[in-house]
């Protein structure tokens, strides 16, 4: 994966004209002329017409590799909130990555899911169709959340923040289902589209993956490390005001024999062990597998 990211920023590098300005405007706006237009349609829609399927793609109609990512998602409110978040999130990735980065992000993330479709209709020998990019765009979602996780939208028409890491936990969700479902009905090739569609993202946002990772593992520390101080605390607290009995676990020693030391419990010890001041912070820590 890292080899990959390398090779794709030294492309970037390499051709910084490359790319489209404002891509996700342009794919926005598609996306809603084609659902007004699919409204007002008698018959044959303008989506049946832009859809990719490799059945159709053998006959010659060759747009349809591209045109896929212009068909709508959904309809009524959600496609409008699809569309908001689509721009609001490809802007910023845009504006972080550079033009050149998130072009090859979202085009290369459509012809995978083109391949995908195409190695599934050969594995099936049934035409696999793909009627829009939303798996393109929710693996935008996750790169964005890895990215930016603590940016908040409102929710509107109701004026409820939301922070990108949730819908992140969506995404993930959204994706699980897809993989799973095929397996668990002994159909495991339709996987192989949603998975393309996270190869690409993954691919991309690769450093920044790393780092979100190590970060959540670092704050999974600190957040048992505050409660296991806590809980110590709390406990502490409790005992003397009942006149608890608090024995050194090294010494012997407690507050009744010996009032004039200060016991305290160690958070970074297995279990709930005392100690005494003058071995608090020269004892030996207990692990998992000692008493």
């Amino acid at each position: 994966m890292k080899k990959l990211n390398n090779a794709v920023d030294r492309f970037c590098i390499l051709h910084p004209n490359f790319g489209i300005p404002n891509l996700m405007l342009y794919v926005v706006l598609a996306n809603v002329a084609v659902y007004v237009l699919d409204l007002f349609a008698r018959g044959t829609t303008l989506s049946q017409l832009l859809y990719f399927s490799p059945a159709l793609l053998l006959q010659g109609q060759v747009w349809r590799i591209v045109t896929f990512i212009f068909v709508p998602s959904g309809g009524g409110l959600l496609f409008f909130l699809y569309c908001y978040f689509t721009y609001s999130m490809g802007r910023t990735l845009e504006q972080q990555w550079g033009t050149a980065k998130f072009t090859c992000y979202y085009l290369g993330g459509a012809l995978l899911t083109v391949l995908g479709a195409t190695v599934v209709s050969l594995l099936t020998r049934v035409s696999v169709n793909v009627s829009s990019a939303s798996l393109v765009t929710f693996a935008m979602f996750l790169a964005f959340a890895v990215m930016f996780p603590d940016a908040t939208f409102l929710l509107f028409p109701l004026p409820i923040p939301i922070r990108a890491k949730y819908i992140a936990y969506f995404d993930l969700a959204y994706f699980a289902f897809m993989v799973v479902s095929p397996i668990f009905q002994g159909m495991w090739y339709y996987c192989i589209v949603p998975l393309m569609a996270l190869l690409n993202v993954a691919i991309m946002i690769w450093p920044e993956l790393s780092s979100f990772l190590k970060l959540e593992r670092v704050r999974s520390k600190q957040a048992a490390h505050f409660h296991n101080t806590t809980a110590n605390a709390r406990r502490e607290a409790q005992q003397s005001a009942a006149g608890g009995l608090r024995k050194c676990a090294v010494c012997g020693r407690t507050n009744r024999t010996n009032p004039e030391l200060e016991f305290r419990y160690c958070s970074r010890c297995a279990g709930y062990h005392c100690f005494c001041s003058d071995h608090i912070f020269s004892h030996i820590h207990f692990t998992e597998d000692q008493p």
